[in-house]
């Protein structure tokens, strides 16, 4: 069966009778979300987290959390990650002896042909929702939303928001926490929101990145000087990065149809906001498939140290990865 995720969004009801659930597609905040409400609705019950590595690794784990009842909740949910068509014949074998618990399956994006989509949306006992990226709207719906009844929320802030997340439901997610936290008397006040959301420094690294990636030396070099680099934001840097190559990356894949590189540009969904289409444009210019997919495992590598290696120079590591995408985009 298939479920529009605006529907989940807003209940969920409609899964209560299910005994596997799939979550799959890019949108990662969205995904986050659905694991979140799934937990506060089961809070008074037995959850469990798998990968399913480990559950390929060890077969018995799943058939023996399935057939050991809990003594102490009566309803068992349990939580796999990272699932792809591998997992298939271990949920066929399961299915069968699903009795009170429940199964909730977490994917990055499966097409058409993928099994184990297929499998679960004909059935009638499984559910399956895909999870799109946001675009604008939905996006500005969001905020709106989630900051109802704050006032001095004005379309310009609403705008900033957006502008600096990138269409990113988890960045959006965390600059309305920081709204809520700090403004705890419902009144946004307007002069303390560019600090509070480092919508300058933010700003100030994507244009860094750009010029890189354009490979631009001498600006690259100046803005590298007069760039803040903000300790707690490391991951947003390399967040952004991923973002402007993977767009990159889907530039590469649709010139195989199509030559007019503006109408490409214009076709890429969520939609590239029209102040940046320049630059991506130039930017598709210097970056082919081999300098992207060498990159992207740059920049994995990174975060891998950034996140395991506290003694690391977490700023001298963004700043040789901006150097090298500057290097990189200017290679023949």
């Amino acid at each position: 069966m298939i479920f529009k995720s605006y529907i989940l969004e807003e209940n969920f009801k409609s899964l209560d009778d299910l005994k596997i659930v799939l979550f799959y597609g890019e949108n990662q905040g969205l995904k986050k979300e659905f694991k979140e409400k799934l937990k506060l609705k089961n809070k008074d019950n037995e959850i469990l987290n798998l990968f399913q590595d480990e559950v390929i690794t060890n077969q018995d784990i799943l058939v023996n959390e399935i057939t050991n009842k809990s003594l102490f909740n009566e309803k068992k949910i349990i939580f796999i990650n990272e699932a792809t068509d591998k997992i298939l014949p271990l949920i066929e074998n399961t299915i069968d002896n699903i009795d009170n618990e429940k199964i909730f399956i977490f994917s990055d994006i499966l097409d058409k042909k993928s099994k184990l989509r297929n499998y679960l949306e004909k059935s009638a006992i499984c559910g399956v929702t895909a999870c799109y990226q946001d675009n604008e709207i939905t996006i500005r719906k969001i905020i709106s939303r989630k900051l109802n009844g704050f006032l001095g929320l004005t379309p310009q802030i609403i705008n900033f928001i957006i502008q600096n997340t990138e269409l990113d439901r988890n960045k959006v997610n965390n600059e309305i926490e920081k709204i809520t936290s700090f403004f705890k008397n419902k009144k946004i006040e307007p002069d303390k929101i560019d600090s509070l959301l480092n919508i300058k420094s933010n700003n100030d690294f994507n244009l860094l990145r750009d010029v890189a990636l354009n490979g631009n030396k001498i600006k690259t070099n100046r803005l590298l000087a007069d760039t803040v680099f903000e300790a707690e934001n490391n991951i947003f840097y390399l967040n952004s990065i991923n973002q402007r190559i993977n767009r990159l990356s889907e530039l590469e894949d649709l010139k195989k149809q199509e030559s007019n590189i503006e109408s490409l540009v214009s076709s890429l969904k969520p939609p590239i906001f029209w102040k940046d289409k320049s630059t991506i444009i130039e930017q598709s210019k210097k970056w082919n498939r081999e300098k992207i997919q060498a990159t992207l495992k740059k920049t994995y590598s990174a975060e891998l140290e950034i996140k395991s290696n506290s003694s690391i120079r977490k700023d001298l590591l963004i700043k040789n990865l901006i150097i090298d995408l500057c290097t990189t985009a200017n290679s023949a």
